[in-house]
């Protein structure tokens, strides 16, 4: 049977079992009569049979996909799970997170490119002819982070104003939220508030990066940056990611409207900034309590930055993958 057919037969069911699904898990719940409920049985089994039947026959991604937000859908309203807050953050980043990641490859290659490329240019840009460096970066500001990373310093990093690391901590998760959630909302702007961000941000890590080689700062700047850059810079990338999710929406919003294109595209990005924010938190922790810290030489940084890197692509490779109703 062509797809076009199968979905002409049980459109109908499927928008049914919704509504009852609806019925039953809105703010305030409506209770299934004794009819509905022997219907509302009777079609989520159908759905799950049909969804194996999609699969089975290779229809498009969008059909299997929805049959089985409807499965799982109907699973939860009839056996009335309810899942605690621990549960929902330990499935988020156990599994969803990471799925999500492989599920929207596309969308997180973009951003990373966008991120990186910049960066290497501009950096061996700055490398070869330093005065380029100025052609985006004002003065005061490569002054501001000569200082912050001058060998001599007892603290490495930013300016505190208090020795307290959890200060610091604090501040560190301010400033790492700030830029993922402004690269996650330039998405809005059809996606390109995104890359443009992603961009300059590129740039600025880049050029500083060079400079720093030149002027001779080599170990005091990349030893801080190394270990929690592994965090901090991919966390910004899936943002990035996730703002191109809302920006594909409104470009090519498919058979939907833009406006249910997008809301589709938000339940996917919204979960995306959740796992963008606990890395981001463990960015600043680290930020905050190791890579500031000058009581371990470079070489010791550079090799947990190596362990901390391989974590971070050992969980968006692997983890997540024997999930119920993973890819």
């Amino acid at each position: 049977m062509k797809q076009q057919d199968f979905e002409r037969r049980y459109q109908a069911q499927w928008d049914r079992l919704q509504t009852l699904a609806k019925q039953v898990t809105k703010v305030f719940p409506k209770p299934l009569s004794t009819e509905e409920a022997e219907e509302f049985i009777t079609l989520y089994r159908q759905t799950c049979n049909h969804l194996a039947l999609a699969r089975q026959r290779q229809y498009s991604r969008f059909l299997t996909e929805h049959l089985n937000q409807l499965s799982l859908l109907g699973h939860q309203c009839l056996y009335r799970q309810r899942i605690g807050f621990w549960s929902k953050l330990g499935r988020l980043f156990l599994y969803e997170f990471p799925q999500l990641i492989r599920q929207e490859w596309r969308f997180f290659w973009i951003a990373t490119l966008a991120l990186y490329l910049p960066a290497i240019l501009f950096g061996l840009a700055v490398w070869m002819s330093p005065d380029v460096l100025y052609s985006f970066i004002d003065r005061e500001t490569v002054v501001n982070f000569e200082s912050m990373y001058e060998p001599s310093r007892k603290i490495i990093g930013f300016e505190r104003d208090s020795a307290d690391d959890f200060a610091m901590f604090g501040h560190y998760i301010k400033n790492n939220i700030t830029v993922g959630f402004r690269t996650f909302a330039g998405g809005l702007l059809a996606g390109i508030g995104s890359l443009i961000i992603l961009f300059f941000n590129g740039l600025l890590f880049g050029g500083l990066g060079a400079h720093m080689i030149n002027i001779g700062y080599v170990e005091t700047f990349y030893s801080f940056v190394c270990g929690h850059g592994s965090f901090e810079l991919t966390a910004i990338a899936i943002s990035g990611c996730a703002g191109l999710k809302l920006g594909w929406a409104l470009i090519s919003p498919g058979n939907l409207s833009r406006k249910a294109a997008l809301m589709k595209a938000s339940q996917v990005s919204i979960k995306l900034i959740y796992g963008v924010f606990g890395m981001l938190v463990i960015a600043a922790f680290i930020e905050a309590f190791w890579s500031s810290s000058t009581l371990f030489p470079a070489y010791t940084k550079y090799w947990v930055a190596v362990g901390l890197w391989t974590i971070v692509i050992c969980y968006f490779l692997g983890v997540g993958r024997r999930s119920h109703g993973s890819e």
